[in-house]
């Protein structure tokens, strides 16, 4: 155990991140100091914002540095421990980044119990992604039953948990998908009442009917073609929790014309709308009703989930590259080491 293969930002990315961007190399395994414990990569998480932190753009979070491993929030277990609430062993959610091997401080590491939960599970629907789908949809979205409730990038981490809470509040739920196996997944298995491809030609058409009686909660994943969609069809008072805009995050320049602002902001005026951006840490003083809740509805069945695990620290950047077109199915997860719980 001396080598620590390691994924760096050799170079900022315009347009799609590539091999050139990120680099595979060979580093060495840290040695552990006092309040640290040295933690093997099980899983690596890959999301979206992810792009924005290859950038230099000042954003909500510092950008990762040229020449540094990429950041990312990781699933280990522990092989060496300076710290009393760690021993070797233990499996821990930890922010390890893109390497098989990482040297974490014990304080910003939270221990994990795969009795309770598949391990993986911390970095998807117990998760992050879990908590952006709880904490959006509660404290903006607020839906109502009866309403009805778009949300897109549906097959998606937080996309497929958005629509099953929304289904449990009473509301109908519409997915928008980008493939027709999407579209069935989340119809079938979690419960949606319809989802539609956005790459049909009659698009617009199909969410319009799928949508009588107009759109009251949009849970904006996407942006591009979609929102301008979701726009003809919201109604007075519709609230959109604007969790990400995914078709954007390769820009190299701004859109073509006309410019469509003006417009846009009068129908926010209009329609009395509120259009929301947040970050799920904005309202971490709900964790714990999100961890009580999620975990009681998985156990009960009433929310279910897909992983998509891709085995190999090797494949991460064509995995993530699959992730900024839509390809994935579920939760993407890169399997960087062995899972002794399964």
């Amino acid at each position: 155990m001396t080598v620590n293969r390691q994924i760096i930002l050799a170079k900022r990315p315009e347009g799609m991140p590539d091999e050139s961007n990120l680099v595979l190399q060979e580093g060495t395994v840290p040695e552990c100091g006092d309040g640290q414990v040295l933690v093997r990569t099980i899983y690596l998480s890959l999301d979206p914002y992810m792009r924005g932190r290859m950038s230099a753009a000042k954003s909500y979070a510092a950008s990762v540095e040229e020449g540094a491993v990429m950041e990312g929030g990781t699933v280990g277990q522990v092989v060496e421990s300076r710290h009393p609430d760690f021993k070797p062993g233990d499996y821990v959610l930890g922010r390890g980044g893109w390497q098989e091997y990482s040297l974490e401080q014990g304080k910003a590491l939270r221990k994990l119990d795969p009795a309770q939960a598949p391990i993986s599970t911390a970095v998807g629907v117990l998760g992050m992604p879990g908590f952006t789908a709880y904490a959006g949809l509660e404290e903006i979205g607020k839906p109502q039953k009866g309403e009805t409730v778009v949300v897109s990038a549906a097959a998606g981490a937080v996309g497929q948990v958005v629509g099953q809470i929304a289904k449990m509040k009473g509301c109908r739920v519409v997915g928008v998908a980008g493939a027709e196996d999407k579209c069935r997944q989340v119809v079938e298995a979690y419960g949606f009442d319809a989802c539609v491809n956005y790459k049909d030609d009659d698009f617009e058409k199909q969410l319009a009917e799928a949508c009588p009686n107009g759109i009251d909660v949009y849970f904006e994943n996407v942006g591009g073609k979609v929102f301008d969609a979701v726009m003809g069809l919201v109604n007075d008072f519709a609230r959109i929790p604007v969790c990400g805009r995914i078709a954007h995050y390769n820009d190299t320049g701004l859109p073509p014309g006309p410019d469509r602002l003006p417009a846009f902001m009068g129908k926010i005026l209009v329609k009395r709308l509120l259009l929301k951006g947040f970050i799920q840490f904005d309202y971490i003083h709900r964790a714990a009703d999100f961890q009580r809740d999620m975990s009681a509805w998985i156990r009960e069945g009433k929310v279910k989930y897909q992983e998509d695990v891709v085995e190999g620290l090797e494949n991460t950047v064509s995995a993530f590259q699959g992730l900024l077109q839509g390809k994935n199915r579920g939760k993407l997860l890169i399997q960087v080491g062995e899972d002794p719980t399964r």
